[in-house]
């Protein structure tokens, strides 16, 4: 699907969602990739052949704590 340079990561490459968005809904909380994958917001995402990345959650200590 990509046609600009240098192409963007092929969909079964862990970096995947550093694809270019063709189309982005905000409103929706997704963004289409040019490499197929779409993202959600919850850093979830659905990958052209219909399977499923799990939302990555950030393990105990990683969140930042208020100051």
């Amino acid at each position: 699907m990509c046609a600009h340079q240098s192409q963007c990561p092929s969909i079964d490459r862990t970096d995947r969602d550093t694809a270019h968005v063709v189309a982005a809904h905000p409103e929706q909380g997704w963004n289409l990739l040019c490499n197929g994958a779409i993202v959600f917001d919850d850093t979830g995402e659905l990958l052209p052949d219909g399977s499923v990345i799990a939302p990555r959650r950030p393990a105990p200590g990683e969140l930042a704590t208020a100051a």
